[in-house]
């Protein structure tokens, strides 16, 4: 394989799976990440994808079949729970990028995968750590100096807009005050803009994150090209 730019991206399952599959997104998404590669032959992609509306509705399920057994949920119990339906997320979208994608989903980043093709699909891995934690894990493995964080928000906000309207959006922002936003601690399901575990080793390995708006396929398309696009730099 030739040694061009391997790009990272952490794909939030609510933008591939908000409720459900969301086919034509997908088949959109596919559709751009194919003409990018035929653009710039050099190059591969990683995407590992989140839970989305799948993890949401089976780990409340899991809490109701327990509560009316009178029994409290686990933490490690709902973390496998989304992790699993990670993995069916990310099977889906390994199938819709066909030959693109010639290796398995990969479900233990802490171990360099195999990676034959144009595009490595990941998920999740185990209770503790999210997909954006596996996405820089694969970015350490395959040189990556950024990771691309796609979610329902544009940018990050010093607070969260749909409840503070006066929260102010960041174009760039260091690792350090985007620490203080997030916080330290991992919680199955937190919608975060990028989780704090994953925040503390991508500020660690000195990567880069871009967080962006995981439906605007044409800002990813210029994010990807170098272009000017609408987003917030963490760490750059």
């Amino acid at each position: 394989m030739s040694s061009g730019r391997v790009h990272t991206l952490s794909v939030g399952g609510s933008i591939l799976s908000p409720d459900s599959p969301d086919t034509s997104l997908i088949a959109e998404f596919t559709n751009l990440i194919g003409s990018f590669l035929d653009d710039f032959p050099s190059d591969r992609i990683i995407c590992v994808v989140g839970g989305g509306g799948p993890a949401r509705v089976y780990q409340e399920a899991g809490r109701k079949v327990l509560a009316a057994q009178n029994l409290q949920a686990q933490s490690a119990d709902l973390d496998w729970i989304g992790v699993m339906a990670t993995r069916l997320n990310a099977e889906l979208l390994r199938v819709s990028l066909g030959a693109l994608c010639t290796d398995p989903v990969v479900t233990d980043p802490s171990v360099k995968p195999v990676f034959t093709g144009r595009v490595l699909v990941g998920a999740g891995w185990k209770p503790g750590f999210s997909t954006d934690f596996d996405a820089v894990l694969l970015a350490g493995h395959f040189g990556s100096d950024r990771v691309v964080n796609l979610s329902n928000i544009e940018r990050v906000y010093s607070d969260d807009p749909r409840k503070n309207p006066a929260a102010k959006p960041f174009d760039t922002i260091s690792w350090e005050e985007f620490s203080k936003l997030v916080g330290d601690s991992w919680n199955p399901g937190a919608n975060l803009p990028f989780d704090p575990i994953a925040t503390r080793k991508a500020r660690e390995n000195g990567l880069v994150v871009v967080a962006a708006s995981g439906r605007n396929l044409p800002n990813l398309d210029a994010i990807l090209r170098g272009g000017k696009f609408t987003g917030t730099v963490i760490g750059g």
